[in-house]
Formats: structure tokens, sequence, C-alpha cells
């Protein structure tokens, strides 16, 4: 997967304001400053495509990137530092939990974890609710040039061995950096290969 164009689409408050099309689209969620912009603006090549806020949970609006004209990349607000659990239907965001719910043209979520970190209550309670969803996800483990390698494969390890307990099946796992360009090409692939797959469905 080579991306050679990326554009900005539009920002939307709420589900119904989303692009009207019928492009596959590929979702970036996480907690709030776990490297979102980054990463898109990694993949794409592009230093101020998505725009990075240096205050957590800044930005509320669903953006849309346009890629190689024919899918898109989505950058979901930050989940923050909300409670969300199976009881209550995701008050971290309703727009963001419409969109992950009832937007058709979802293809995949990739849901961001910091790297630099033990596993964090909100990001196991989110993958709880998410589990209940029916959309495909998988995992990124962002900013992995900022501690030792030992230490991103400890937090990787622990956390995959915490999110067993309540998963039947393990989601796909990808670490990444933005400073060292870690994990780009393997990401690229994975939405390259899922392209294909919906295209031949």
């Amino acid at each position: 997967m080579k991306i050679k164009s990326a554009e900005f689409e539009k920002s939307a408050p709420t589900l119904a304001s989303s692009p009207r099309w019928t492009l596959p689209e590929f979702a970036f969620i996480g907690r709030s400053n776990v490297g979102k912009s980054s990463l898109i603006n990694l993949l794409t090549e592009r230093n101020a495509l998505a725009k990075a806020s240096v205050t957590p949970g800044k930005t509320k609006l669903i953006n849309f990137f346009r890629i190689n004209t024919n899918w898109c990349l989505v950058d979901l607000p930050g989940y923050g530092f909300a409670k969300v659990n199976r009881e209550e239907r995701a008050d971290f965001n309703v727009a963001v939990a419409n969109y992950i719910e009832k937007r058709d043209v979802l293809i995949h979520l990739f849901v961001l974890i910091d790297s630099r970190l033990t596993p964090q209550r909100i990001d196991l309670d989110f993958l709880r609710w998410l589990t209940g969803i029916d959309v495909a996800f998988s995992l990124i483990f962002t900013k992995t040039d900022k501690v030792s390698s030992a230490v991103v494969q400890s937090n990787v390890a622990l956390f995959k061995k915490t999110i067993a307990d309540f998963m039947t099946e393990m989601p796909a796992v990808f670490t990444s950096s933005s400073t060292t360009k870690k994990g780009r090409q393997e990401i690229l692939d994975f939405i390259g290969q899922e392209l294909a797959a919906a295209k031949g469905a």
C-alpha cells in the first residue's frame, strides 16, 4: 500500500453530518494525547495533515481525510478520562459511539495504546465496550521510541494478557513511532489487505 494523495475532507460533530459517500473508512481512536494525529501524519507522510493538540481532549470533531481519492482515514476524538463500562452506553462521546456502532462504511477501527504505560483502566473499559460492537478492530501501541524495547515488549505482553480475560480472540497488534517511522509500512500493508478483502466481498 502506497499513499499518493491525502486531503482533508471535513470535520463533523455528529454521525449525521459525516460525509455521505461509499468510500471505505479506517478510523483511529484512543485516550487523549496518545498520538492519533501524529500517526495519521506518519502514515500519510504529511506533517500537518492532522493537527496535534498540546491540550489533551481538545479535539472534539470527527475528522475525515480522503486517501488516494478512494478510501478514507478518520481521526476520532480521544476518549479523555471519562468512565466507560458495559452498562453505560459510551458516555465518552455520543457522536463517536454512534459513528462506531452505525457507520456502515467503517471497515476497521485502530485503537491506539500508549506503549510507555502498563494497562490503563480507561483503555480496558473502552475495549470491553467495543467487544459488544460488531466492528473489526486492532491495537496500535504508540510512542515506542520514548522507552526501551524491553519496556515496550513488557507492556504489550501485559496488555494482551489482561484483555485475554474478556476477549475470545486476540486482535492484531502493531507497534509504532512517529519519530522513527516504526510500524508505518506494516499498518499500511494491513490497510491494503483489508481494502482488497472488502472490494472482493
